[in-house]
């Protein structure tokens, strides 16, 4: 079987990896003229436009199904994609993630808990909707918003005109502010039969609005860890869903779970699996998207994931530290094939798997890492 990506970045490469692995052959269309990830770990690699019909020739053409490494794909795009060949996620799933406020339209039309909400078309918009979830509140655009870009908090209506330029007019969601007392996140995977898997909740902590430390699982009740997996299941059956399925998740002080946002996809905080799993998420996800049954989601031990990004890489010419890596009981290193390590560009990860005190160990080889 031949599985097509769309997408060329280092969840496309890890992809790919599990797939050789597994003896699938691979078509990336990056959909970019560089991705450097997935250069000589893809059998095929297409580096042209979204928009380029010969491209979609060619990838369509070489495929027998295909899947995707993130969601901001053109959705005229993937509605072509899947006229042709079987796409899962489907373009409709992948429709509702991509954009938050059909997102949001989601959630309320299930009945799934989430922070209050207004949709934001214009600033007269902005107006009324911070006087009716603020007075704390977070402005998001609508489409094209991760690792914190394309977001403003707010906390006085005189800041409203400024952020409203500052998204540069574009469709929003203004969110009222959680006060939580932390973020966990639940990968699921749904096969074609419809069976869904939740692995175990895992609990996020974050560097420069970008992940940082993944624990898994989680270090909340028990009740906490069974009321997120039962969202994230309902979420995934709700949109008739097939394949890897990451759902982000506030943990407010109160104890009540509800939804920041979800990616139709394998997901950073799913990276711990990898190492800490019996099956990865990749793994999983070729499982789900190639007809395959589902594998087990249990895990070897307590992990974490420290998140590299490219203040981690020091000194002139600048090199990570992976002695410092190696020598540190239990670590895996995982690079991504990135030669231009920018400042807070995710450039790899490592998990530390089990062993007394993992979490310390962790945290003392990312601040020696960091130089701190």
């Amino acid at each position: 079987m031949t599985l097509g990506i769309l997408g060329g970045g280092q969840l496309a490469r890890m992809l790919c990896l599990d797939a050789r692995r597994m003896g699938f052959r691979t078509v990336v269309w990056s959909g970019t003229p560089t991705a450097e990830p997935t250069e000589g770990v893809a059998d095929v690699l297409i580096k042209k436009g979204f928009d380029d019909d010969v491209a979609r020739a060619e990838f369509c053409g070489q495929v027998d199904v295909a899947t995707v490494e993130f969601e901001n794909i053109p959705l005229k795009t993937l509605k072509a994609v899947e006229e042709e060949i079987e796409l899962y996620p489907s373009a409709e799933s992948i429709g509702v993630s991509q954009h938050r406020s059909r997102e949001k339209a989601f959630l309320r039309e299930h009945e799934i808990p989430c922070a209050p909400f207004a949709l934001v078309n214009s600033l007269e918009d902005l107006e009324r909707a911070y006087a009716e979830v603020g007075p704390v509140g977070v402005l998001k655009t609508a489409a094209f918003g991760y690792d914190g870009k394309g977001q403003v908090k707010l906390t006085g209506a005189e800041q409203l005109s400024e952020a409203w330029q500052s998204v540069e007019g574009q469709p929003s969601v203004l969110e009222g502010f959680v006060d939580f007392q932390c973020e966990i996140s639940v990968l699921v995977a749904r096969d074609a039969e419809g069976k869904s898997l939740a692995f175990p909740p895992v609990e996020n902590q974050h560097r420069h609005h970008m992940l940082d430390l993944t624990i898994a699982p989680a270090r909340v009740s028990d009740v906490i860890l069974d009321d997120a997996k039962t969202i994230a299941i309902k979420l995934a059956e709700a949109m008739g869903y097939r394949g890897l399925l990451a759902v982000e998740f506030f943990v407010e002080k109160s104890g009540r779970v509800i939804v920041n946002e979800m990616a139709p996809r394998p997901h950073n905080s799913g990276h711990f699996s990898m190492n800490g799993s019996v099956t990865s998420q990749f793994e999983q996800q070729l499982r789900a998207v190639c007809g395959l049954p589902l594998g087990s989601t249990e895990l070897h031990g307590e992990t974490v994931m420290v998140n590299l990004l490219g203040d981690m890489w020091r000194g002139e010419p600048r090199e990570l530290d992976t002695a410092a890596i190696f020598e540190t009981e239990g670590a895996k290193l995982h690079l991504y094939g990135k030669s231009d390590p920018g400042e807070r560009r995710k450039m790899g990860h490592l998990n530390l798997v089990g062993g007394e005190g993992v979490l310390e160990r962790a945290i003392r080889l990312k601040l020696r890492l960091l130089g701190a």
